[in-house]
């Protein structure tokens, strides 16, 4: 499992996580990993942040809600937390992860049938997919970005249900 955000056209961090994610991983990856990303950020003058995320569970359950009520009142940001249950890939991330996935199986065509024990092929998983990650440039958010208008209006066209994107 990858958990991984941007903001505009910045990347932030990518963590490589083992095994299922329950409430208190959700929060100690947010508190670790896009809670530092954020504030480096507003020290670069970007405020205004709006943390998307999809109804998982774990995303939505009283545990992370308590984080994100205090972490969003120190931190100024705002959680989108009224989402289209049916459509969770409207999400800009989602094709994010699609993109990736394609460069690494481009760079790297062996990665679904490597060989090894299980932490050898977990650990060049993560290296390769860090490594693709941090190449992608902004043209590729830009046009991510971009194309978000034109999906938002399919999907108030849906009334909210699914859509191809």
């Amino acid at each position: 499992m990858v958990w991984g955000c941007c903001v505009g056209n910045k990347l932030g961090p990518i963590v490589c996580i083992e095994g299922s994610v329950n409430a208190d991983i959700n929060i100690s990856i947010l508190r670790d990993n896009f809670i530092p990303y954020l504030d480096a950020l507003t020290a670069d003058g970007i405020t205004g942040t709006t943390f998307q995320q999809d109804n998982a569970r774990v995303h939505t359950c009283k545990k992370v809600q308590a984080f994100f009520e205090v972490a969003t009142a120190e931190h100024r940001f705002i959680v989108m937390d009224d989402w289209p249950p049916y459509s969770p890939d409207m999400n800009l991330i989602e094709n994010l992860w699609a993109h990736l996935k394609l460069e690494l199986h481009r760079r790297y065509p062996d990665t679904a049938t490597l060989s090894g024990s299980p932490e050898y092929i977990r650990q060049r998983i993560s290296e390769r997919v860090h490594e693709v990650w941090w190449t992608i440039g902004e043209e590729v958010l830009d046009r991510l970005i971009d194309s978000m208008p034109h999906c938002v209006e399919v999907l108030i066209k849906a009334r909210g249900w699914y859509t191809k994107y």
